[in-house]
């Protein structure tokens, strides 16, 4: 869910995109010197890494597992000779970290048909390529950056979805409709229902009538006493400093005095 925050897509889409354009590149030493050197056929997943995907897709979606769940598991399919021909990004959500009482790692992996795993399947360490980060408390669970911005990503999704709701009744905040003398709790209701047909939504800006010395107070405070697009700016500058993205990459506030493109 917080993945529809703008901040947190935003942040992760830019860093995935960025490594995704960078080239697989083999090299080999030649008298002591780093050369670049030709793919061989034993190493052909270099080239293309399963059937279905280029290395560019296939990096963006390692990073967007890395970014999103702290963790990357990759399944290395071998051949009939114990090569590796092709490489697949798990769903993190699918994979189990399993240590034996030796110490052994193990992955146990839920059924999945593009990979043909038809049944959840115990693989070797020696398979999986478990690519982790901020593994805070544990050497084998990562944690993702929105463990930390989480809350951030959160309110940020809920002003903009308040501020929807109010939009979609005309902008109308939250009030009561108070009369000087006691109603019964069903005519409360009847007035209520009769209230928010005819003076909310696409009904709102007519002119209401109000009898008996009713009258209506608003109680929600206004979008400049709540100073929501500080506080949302705020929330989005917290995602970005979690993710180490500067905010003006992503859309929040303008690029900082004295810095250049290069920079």
């Amino acid at each position: 869910e917080l993945t529809a925050s703008d901040a947190v897509f935003s942040c992760v889409s830019l860093i995935s995109k960025d490594i995704g354009k960078l080239p697989i590149v083999l090299k080999t030493k030649v008298d002591g010197v780093l050369v670049h050197a030709d793919i061989p056929e034993k190493l052909r997943v270099l080239k293309k890494p399963n059937n279905y995907q280029t290395w560019q897709q296939f990096q963006e979606q390692w990073t967007s597992s890395l970014l999103l769940r702290g963790n990357t598991y990759v399944w290395k399919q071998r051949d009939i000779f114990g090569d590796v021909y092709q490489l697949h990004v798990l769903n993190p959500d699918r994979v189990q970290t399993l240590v034996a009482d030796n110490g052994d790692v193990f992955y146990q992996i839920a059924r999945d048909k593009l990979f043909n795993i038809d049944t959840d399947t115990v693989m070797p360490a020696s398979e999986i390529i478990h690519d982790r980060y901020n593994c805070l408390y544990h050497p084998l669970i990562g944690l993702s950056p929105i463990t930390a911005c989480a809350i951030s990503a959160g309110q940020g999704l809920a002003i903009q979805a308040n501020q929807t709701v109010l939009f979609k009744n005309g902008s109308r905040p939250d009030g009561v409709l108070s009369v000087p003398a006691a109603i019964s709790e069903e005519k409360a209701r009847e007035i209520k229902a009769q209230w928010q047909a005819t003076h909310s939504g696409v009904n709102q800006g007519g002119v209401a009538v109000l009898g008996d010395g009713a009258k209506y107070e608003i109680i929600s405070i206004s979008a400049d006493d709540a100073q929501l697009i500080d506080q949302l700016k705020l929330t989005g500058e917290i995602v970005c400093s979690v993710f180490h993205v500067p905010p003006f990459k992503v859309g929040i506030g303008s690029i900082p005095t004295g810095t250049k493109i290069e920079d």
